[in-house]
C-alpha cells in the first residue's frame, strides 16, 4: 500500500491526457492516459505505461504499434468513456473512435494523433550487479514515431491528475514578451564586464529544447 502522503503528493502531477488504441485481427481497443511522454528528441521517441490488465495490452503485443491522441479541453467525455475497461460499457461509444487512411484508429476531433511503432517493452527495472530488480505493475512501452495528423493544435488541451480532476489548460504563466532567459544573460553580461576575463562554465551549450522555453506556452 503506497504512503498516504506520499499519494498525495503524486497525486499533484499533472498531466496531458491521451487515449491510446491498438487494432489487431480486426479487433480495436483503447484506454484514456497521461502516462504518455516523450523521451527523445533526435530520434521521435514516446514511452506509455500500459496496464497488463487492460484489453488493450494484448493488442500492442500482438500488433508491435498503437497510436495516441492529444485530448483537447472540450473532449472531457471521450477521456472518461476510455478512463474504463471498455467491456464496462459494452464498447457502446465507438463514435469517439475513427480510422486514418493508413488504419490507425484515433479519436474525432483530438488535437493531433501519432502512429507509434513498438521498439522495446519493459515489465521490470533493475536487476544489474549491486541494483535491486523492482517489477512493475504497468509495462513500459517505448516506441517511434512513423506517422502524425495534425488536429486542433491550436485547443487548449485536457489535463488530469488523481488529486485536482479534469482541468483544461490555461493561462500563462508569464507575461508574452517576457523572457527570463534574456534576463539571465543580461546578468551574465554584467559579470562580463566586471570580469573581461572570464571564462564559460562546462555545460554553457544550449541544449536541446532549450528555446521551446521561449515560445508561445
Amino acid at each position: 500500500m503506497i504512503d498516504r502522503d506520499l499519494k498525495r503528493c503524486l497525486g499533484r502531477l499533472v498531466e496531458g491526457v491521451q487515449v491510446v488504441a491498438a487494432t489487431h485481427g480486426g479487433v480495436t481497443r483503447a484506454y484514456c492516459s497521461h502516462w504518455v511522454s516523450q523521451v527523445s528528441f533526435a530520434e521521435p521517441l514516446v514511452m506509455a505505461s500500459v496496464s497488463p490488465k487492460h484489453d488493450t495490452h494484448p493488442l500492442i503485443a500482438a500488433a508491435g504499434w498503437f497510436s495516441v491522441s492529444l485530448l483537447a479541453g472540450d473532449q472531457v467525455e471521450a477521456g472518461q468513456y476510455f478512463s474504463y475497461p471498455g467491456r464496462r460499457f459494452r464498447y457502446v461509444a465507438d463514435e469517439h473512435l475513427v480510422t486514418a487512411p493508413d488504419g490507425t484508429p484515433y479519436v474525432d476531433g483530438c488535437i493531433a494523433w501519432l502512429r507509434c511503432e513498438v521498439v522495446d517493452r519493459i515489465d521490470a527495472l533493475g536487476g544489474r550487479p549491486g541494483i535491486e530488480r523492482l517489477p512493475l505493475d504497468h509495462e513500459l512501452v517505448f516506441a517511434r514515431v512513423t506517422a502524425a495528423g495534425q488536429g486542433r493544435l491550436d485547443e487548449p488541451a485536457l489535463l488530469y491528475s488523481s488529486r485536482r480532476g479534469w482541468r483544461v489548460e490555461g493561462d500563462r504563466a508569464r507575461e508574452a514578451g517576457d523572457s527570463v532567459r534574456d534576463r539571465l544573460l543580461a546578468r551574465v553580461a554584467e559579470l562580463d564586464e566586471a570580469d573581461p576575463g572570464g571564462e564559460a562554465s562546462p555545460g554553457d551549450e544550449a541544449s536541446p529544447g532549450e528555446d521551446a522555453d521561449e515560445g508561445g506556452s
